[in-house]
């Protein structure tokens, strides 16, 4: 591995370089930079200083992509300080990353240029890119079921559907039906039955404290962000160790932010399910036990959110923490009205811990890597569904 670095003060950086075996070549000006990519075909990436010579690095980018041959050599730029001029040019112009110079830095940027020499070459990347793509069509079978059984279900179930909406409407006041942003492949608009009280949602994570069936001992939803960085707080007033982001009205540097959310999924449960559910009214109780609140998701697999088999889609503040790949996994299927995990453990009314979701999930997924789809596997899964209907629990 041969890196170029462009500017002044590169000791961390061959240190860095010695400890990963790499070669570091160092040089201080544009114009050097350019002549040792000329005349060196083995340079597999540049790691540039903003300011190079009293020069915008941006320079040394653009005269790079000129290069026919060395278009395709991932450019990392390092700024003393965070500018959002900087950082938004640097978006715009197709730089691979974008770092504010620190010790801690040095170690990331070399970290994140092993990773982008590793997935460089272009006609690779195009290909994986291609088999990532063919491994998340659905299939037309699987597709063309979807759409016949859920127009049918909704055509005979239509006036028992409007009564149903009536009983929710007469217990309670609000909307007969509840739609919240949901992850599947994508994030998308979920339809289900109103089956709790208006304005549930914001007792949620004080009841994951202590009924979560997942429960590690913490909630899960974030709360609270700290605001003040540390390493913030050591540069010049109107300075950040990293762009801003914004938590409502409140403003966080993105650092900090992603510090305190690895806390918080160290010591977080990834799934809440939350067991007697006290916000559930007699009726939401009624149509939770016969799984008729999931009866609007039909609508969901007609615009093709969704499918009839699947896994659970999640809610965001849930996906979020779902970033290993044995985690991760899961998404690989499309989301679903049922699945294996509801068919397993939920239609028995036994307990399911959270690994043993994952692992269904994981198990479903494996139908859509390569070809092994099975249609009948699909039917069975409903077939087992229908006896699962009738809950003993209301998780």
């Amino acid at each position: 591995m041969t890196l170029l670095y462009v500017g002044d003060a590169p000791g961390i950086y061959k240190e860095c370089a010695n400890k990963m075996g790499a070669l570091i070549i160092v040089v201080d000006s544009r114009n050097a930079a350019i002549a040792q990519l000329k005349m060196n075909s083995t340079i597999d990436i540049v790691i540039s200083k903003y300011n190079i010579s009293g020069q915008s690095a941006f320079l040394l980018f653009d005269q790079i992509n000129a290069f026919t041959s060395s278009k395709n050599i991932p450019f990392i730029l390092i700024s003393e300080t965070f500018d959002v001029d900087i950082f938004k040019t640097a978006f715009k112009k197709g730089v691979s990353d974008y770092f504010v110079s620190s010790s801690m830095a040095a170690e990331q940027v070399m970290a994140k240029a092993r990773s982008l020499i590793k997935f460089n070459d272009s006609k690779e990347l195009k290909r994986e890119n291609t088999l990532i793509y063919e491994g998340y069509k659905i299939p037309t079978s699987k597709r063309v079921f979807d759409i016949t059984f859920s127009s049918l279900i909704l055509l005979l179930t239509f006036p028992f559907l409007l009564i149903v909406m009536l009983a929710i409407r007469l217990e309670s006041k609000g909307k007969v039906y509840y739609i919240a942003r949901r992850v599947g492949r994508k994030a998308f608009n979920f339809y289900k039955f109103r089956s709790m009280r208006t304005g549930s949602d914001a007792l949620l994570n004080q009841l994951a404290k202590k009924k979560n069936q997942y429960n590690k001992g913490t909630a899960v939803k974030t709360v609270n962000f700290e605001l003040a960085c540390p390493k913030c707080s050591k540069l010049n007033a109107g300075t950040f160790c990293s762009q801003n982001l914004y938590i409502g009205e409140d403003k966080i540097c993105d650092y900090w932010y992603h510090f305190q959310k690895n806390e918080i999924k160290r010591n977080s449960s990834a799934f809440i399910k939350i067991v007697d559910d006290p916000r559930i009214t007699r009726i939401g109780r009624i149509i939770r036990n016969t799984s008729i609140d999931e009866l609007p998701q039909l609508i969901n697999v007609i615009k093709g959110d969704m499918s009839i088999v699947g896994n659970r889609p999640l809610p965001l503040y849930e996906a979020e923490l779902l970033t290993q790949d044995k985690l991760s996994k899961r998404f690989l299927a499309p989301a679903g009205i049922t699945g294996l995990w509801q068919v397993e453990l939920r239609g028995r009314g036994g307990e399911m811990s959270e690994n043993e979701r994952m692992k269904l999930d994981n198990e479903y997924a494996n139908n859509f890597v390569g070809n092994n789809y099975s249609f009948w596997y699909d039917i069975r899964i409903i077939l087992r569904t229908i006896p699962a209907l009738l809950q003993k629990s209301t998780v």
